[in-house]
Formats: C-alpha cells, structure tokens, sequence
C-alpha cells in the first residue's frame, strides 16, 4: 500500500473528526475569501461610483453625506441650494461639464433621481440602452437594471412617486413625530400631488455595476413640476462637476464653498472618508479572521494528535516490518495535508458560493456589487498561509512518532 493510499484509509477510519476538521479549515478560508472579496468590491465600487465628476455642489452640511447621496443613492440629501449655482459653475472656464440634479421622491423605495441625460453619455460614454431610449420630456423616466428587474419595469410602463427617501420600517424620535403630525395636512397635499403626477418608463439602461442600476432617472424639472414650484422656489439638489483641471476644480470650490449655504466638496476625499472608515472596522474582522486561524490550526493539531495515539501501535508494527522512520513520519504528515488541502478547496469554494448570494443583498442595500468570480492577490495568501499552518499543525505529532524506538512504539 503506498503512502497516499494508506493515509486515506487512516482518515476514512476516523471519518467523522476528520469531517470536522475539514469544516473547520473550510468555514475559516470562506470567511477570508468573503472578506477579501467584499473588502476588493467596496474599494472598486467607490472608486468607480462617482465617474469623471471629481467636485459636487450643495447645501452646507455633511461633505460625506452629500456625497454618498449624490453618487450613491444613499441617505437623504443635505438640502437644496439655488438654480442659479448651475448657472455659476457653468460659466467657470476650469469647468468642464456640469449638471444639476434633483432628488427627494422615491418610487418603490428606490430613489426618484432628476438630472440631464447627457450626463450618462459624459458618465459612461456612447453607450445603448437595454432598451428603449433615454427621456426627453417632463413625466418621461429611464430606469437603472437592477430596478427594471426587480419591480418588473418595461418600457412603455407608468408609475407614480412618493415624497422621501425614508424607507417603511424606520424609526422615528418623539421630535420628528410630533413634526410629522404638525404638518400631516400638508403631507396629504403632497401626497396628492404625487398621486397626480404620472412617469412613463421610456427606457431601460444597460448594466453599469455602480449605484445607478438601482435607481430611476427623469428631468430635473420633475420635482418642480410635482409640486407646482415657479421662480425663485425652483431650487436644486446638487451639481456634478466634471472639471477641466484640477486647479479649476479649486478655483471653483473657493469660489462657492460657505457662500450663501453652498459647500463644494472633492468627492474622491469624501469617498475616501468613507473607505478609511471601512478600513478601521475591517481591522477587527481581521482579528476575529486571525482567531479563526488559530483555532482551526487546533483543530488540526489536535486531530493528528488523536490519529497518532490510535496507530502507535500501526506504525511500530510497520518499523518492525523495515519501514523507515521517514515513512512513519510521512505517514502523518500527508495525512494532515490531505485534510488541510480539502478544507482548503472546500472553503474557496464556500466563500465565492457566498459572494454569490450575497452580492444583490449587499447591492440592493449599499450599490456595492461584490464580484464573487474575482480571483486576487489574497487568494494566493490564503492558500499559502493555510497550507503553512496545516503542515506545521502536522509536525509536531509526527516529529513525536518520529523520535520514538520501534519496539517502544508497538509495547505502547
């Protein structure tokens, strides 16, 4: 029987702790793996999340807050600032491109979103839509994939909205509800309003993999027109600024930054906030990820330990027969490897299984969009590090079987 043949038979003799210590080296390499690919995702979805548009305008407040509203539908805007800002930046000579947006309705929970539809072809370039075409008129909407699939949209399909970003189920302070009642009247008017106000789906867009998917887009006018605005109280959410130089993107945020309730705010510094906030918590995933290590090289140990009490009395019988001691001492080793080497094929298949059921939760939720069909560098570091523990875990049993006599191992 050759070495590889009897370290199988040894495991299927111990098959169920052998299980176990498969599932214990397979649910720690998943864990990795998922927080590597999630750790890869967040990274590349807030790099790619905000486009060409490295400065936004809007109102005074959370420079993260208004940009995670912006670009990534998330959260409620930090208020509105006047029309004329457009007007403001456009005229600026270090700008490029600049585009007004207005938000604060919803349909369905996903975000009604208003700006020009140029901005998709500044945004992503010359590219066709899933189908139909992009809107033209006030009441007309094109809407992100991921909306269109999970509400069942078409095009040629109408749809009302509804005021707020405030999804159902949220809880709300004393303070906020007795705000709410004071101005239930005027709730129902604009709920009304909404009631009256009809979209119709003109167009699907393609698949972008950034927050976009999962939102609808319309005219900028369409809140104006929702609630009946003129003048003066036509005001907008935010602009995107896509600059023409970094140092017009300065000129331009000294220029409007604490003016008259404006802030400009670098959107890369902003989503930079944000990743740096991740970094900090994915810190102590990393010691919970370092914990499951080590158990799981225990576990191992301790496996081989109990392997090596039960064939004591095997492998003196086969130093008795003329085998060397490297045999005896291989015997174990190859099966710690063995088990190491399957929980580590389990578990890589574990976690991108993971990501992939994951992954439209973690979208849904966040528009980061985990790609469990990434291979990275961690991969090869996780598969490294695991087979370093596994066959360290198995050294130290075989190292003890190794230094013992023969005829001591068969009389024990």
């Amino acid at each position: 029987m050759n070495l590889f043949s009897l370290s199988l038979r040894n495991i299927r003799h111990r098959l169920f702790l052998s299980f176990l210590t498969v599932c214990a080296i397979g649910a720690t390499v998943a864990f990795i793996v998922l927080f590597s690919l999630f750790r890869d995702s967040v990274e590349q979805g807030a790099e790619k999340g905000y486009g060409p548009f490295d400065l936004v305008i809007g109102a005074q407040g959370s420079e993260t807050q208004l940009v995670l509203n912006t670009f990534y539908h998330i959260g409620a805007p930090t208020g509105n600032i006047p029309a004329s800002v457009l007007d403001q930046a456009r005229s600026d000579s270090g700008v490029d491109k600049a585009y007004a947006m207005t938000t604060g309705d919803n349909y369905n929970g996903f975000p009604v979103v208003g700006i020009d539809p140029e901005y998709f072809l500044t945004r992503y370039g010359d590219r066709s839509l899933k189908a139909g075409a992009l809107y033209a008129k006030t009441g007309e909407a094109v809407v992100g994939s991921h909306v269109a699939q999970t509400l069942g949209l078409h095009v040629g399909d109408t749809f009302t909205g509804a005021h707020g970003l405030v999804e159902e189920g949220e809880h709300h302070s004393a303070e906020e509800e007795a705000e709410s009642h004071a101005g239930e009247e005027e709730g129902e008017a604009e709920e009304h309003s909404h009631e009256g106000f009809l979209y119709t789906v003109t167009g699907i867009l393609p698949t972008l993999n950034t927050p976009d998917d999962r939102a609808v887009f319309t005219t900028v006018d369409y809140a104006w027109a929702v609630h009946e605005l003129q003048g003066e109280d036509r005001e907008i959410t935010a602009v995107l600024v896509k600059p023409s130089t970094l140092l017009g993107a300065h000129n331009l945020k000294q220029t409007l930054d604490g003016n008259g309730g404006v802030q400009a705010a670098y959107t890369s510094k902003a989503v930079s906030d944000v990743v740096n906030a991740i970094d900090q918590g994915s810190r102590l995933v990393e010691i919970l990820a370092g914990l499951c290590v080590l158990l799981a090289a225990i576990t191992i140990l301790l496996s081989l330990i109990a392997a090596a009490g039960e064939r004591t009395k095997d492998a003196g019988l086969l130093r008795l027969l003329g085998k060397p001691k490297s045999y005896v001492w291989m015997t174990l080793i190859s099966e710690g490897m063995i088990l190491t080497l399957t929980g580590l094929a389990s578990g890589f298949l574990a976690g991108h299984l993971a990501a992939l059921l994951f992954r439209e939760v973690l979208f849904a939720k966040a528009g980061v969009r985990i790609d469990p069909y990434l291979w990275n560098a961690d991969h090869a570091w996780i598969a490294t590090g695991t087979i370093a523990i596994g066959l360290l875990a198995s050294l130290i049993p075989a190292f003890r079987m190794y230094r013992l006599h023969p005829l001591a191992l068969f009389k024990s």
